[in-house]
């Protein structure tokens, strides 16, 4: 079951990424309901190797994704033994809780699970298809809310005919389709339990159009695709499994930017007008590296470059010192919030002097998801923790859309 040296390396970065969260420590909340569970770990949750055999497409699909890597990642071992200095052992499952949400029924094996970590070559899986499909319900009144999982011989999902086999028993779950589903782990930061300074990740997304309208978290993350489901099965209506957002197709819908230029003698102005078309917040305010850069670059004469300007989208969180920290579980409040809410049109204005001397400029808009950032000794940690360094995609700007405008001057 050994990844390959690639996948062990690359860092979890992801459109929506999962982020750890806990309300009490596991030995208050999970103790007594761990100490009932006698079936061996790898029986109760098997691992996603097994169900390959069977649905090759989606495990391929989930193979590629950021959930396949969220216990494999250089910046979660980073973060994590970062955490284990700062709490007690009681404490130590909550950065699980959504990395490994099996550990919600395992808590009796946190040591376990670090180690496993630890190893950088785990065995177990972090969110492979039993964390996900083994989920019969959550309950949206806890907070934050706890997905409640049968550990019986039935797979939940949302295929309201699935095809028999001698695998396992399939059941439809209208939880499969819904917003609420996802949001169980992708809408709270650690501390966000203990502080209400915190605000959420996603923003009001219950009230955008976009949910009103019936197009949940599943309708862009996971679109639908035709082709089969298990092995050899028919073809129909399926779900796609790489869970696309930061990578993939779908950052390019999620934007529309466009601008325009006036010149006015010795000084020219862009106003750029960006307009959000996703339900949350842009991007999903990770404090370490969940941020979107708008780029403006100005060329003039045989186009060299003029002027550069930067805007941040981002939410920079404090800890309980004022201090900026790229920690999650450090964060206690907000210092600053430049992020897209929700379905937001923003329009950015930039002033620069007027290229001298030049014919026309090339006046051109950039919007990236920016590298992970943070405090050098914290990049410097997650470059020796990858196997490909500086290299590892996590320190590469995504580009989600560039535009150029060739603006005439007058002589």
């Amino acid at each position: 079951m050994k990844r390959n040296s690639l996948v062990r390396s690359l860092v979890f970065c992801v459109l929506g990424g999962l982020v750890a969260w806990t309300a009490l420590p596991s030995s208050i909340v999970f103790a007594e309901k761990t100490q009932k569970i006698t079936k061996p770990l790898e029986k109760a949750f098997p691992h996603s190797e097994k169900c390959k055999r069977c649905h090759l497409r989606v495990f391929e699909e989930w193979e590629a994704s950021a959930q396949s890597r969220s216990i494999v990642s250089a910046a979660f071992r980073v973060t994590l033994d970062q955490y284990l200095l700062s709490v007690p052992e009681s404490e130590q499952s909550m950065c699980f809780r959504c990395h490994a949400p099996h550990i919600l029924e395992y808590g009796h094996q946190t040591k376990m699970f670090i180690d496993e970590v630890k190893s950088k070559d785990p065995q177990i899986d972090g969110v492979g298809c039993s964390q996900c499909h083994l989920i019969k319900d959550v309950d949206p009144k806890t907070h934050p809310p706890h997905p409640t999982y049968q550990l019986e011989k039935t797979v939940f999902g949302g295929y309201k005919k699935p095809a028999k086999n001698l695998a396992h028993q399939s059941e439809v779950s209208a939880l499969y389709k819904k917003s609420q589903y996802c949001v169980t782990c992708h809408d709270s930061l650690p501390q966000e339990a203990k502080s209400e300074q915190l605000p959420n990740w996603m923003g009001n997304w219950k009230e955008s159009k976009a949910e009103k309208s019936g197009k949940t978290c599943q309708s862009c993350h996971m679109p639908g695709a035709f082709g089969e489901s298990a092995n050899g099965e028919r073809n129909r209506k399926v779900a796609n499994h790489s869970f696309p957002g930061r990578f993939g197709k779908v950052r390019a819908k999620a934007i529309d930017l466009d601008f325009t230029t006036e010149v006015n003698g010795e000084k020219s102005k862009t106003d750029v007008t960006i307009q959000s078309l996703v339900p949350h917040n842009l991007p999903m305010p990770h404090p370490g590296w969940y941020r979107v850069v708008v780029d403006l670059t100005v060329l003039g004469k045989n186009l060299k470059k003029v002027h550069s300007e930067q805007r941040f989208y981002e939410r920079v969180y404090g800890d309980k010192d004022g201090n900026k920290t790229v920690l999650d579980f450090k964060a206690a409040e907000v210092l600053t919030d430049t992020l897209l809410k929700p379905e937001e049109k923003r329009i950015e204005s930039f002033t620069f002097p007027t290229p001298k001397n030049a014919p026309s400029m090339d006046v051109i808009v950039t919007l990236t998801y920016a590298p992970i950032h943070g405090p050098e000794e914290f990049l410097k940690a997650v470059a020796n923790e990858s196997g490909l360094g500086q290299k590892d995609r996590a320190f590469q700007p995504v580009e989600v859309v560039k535009k150029k405008n060739n603006i005439i001057l007058k002589k």
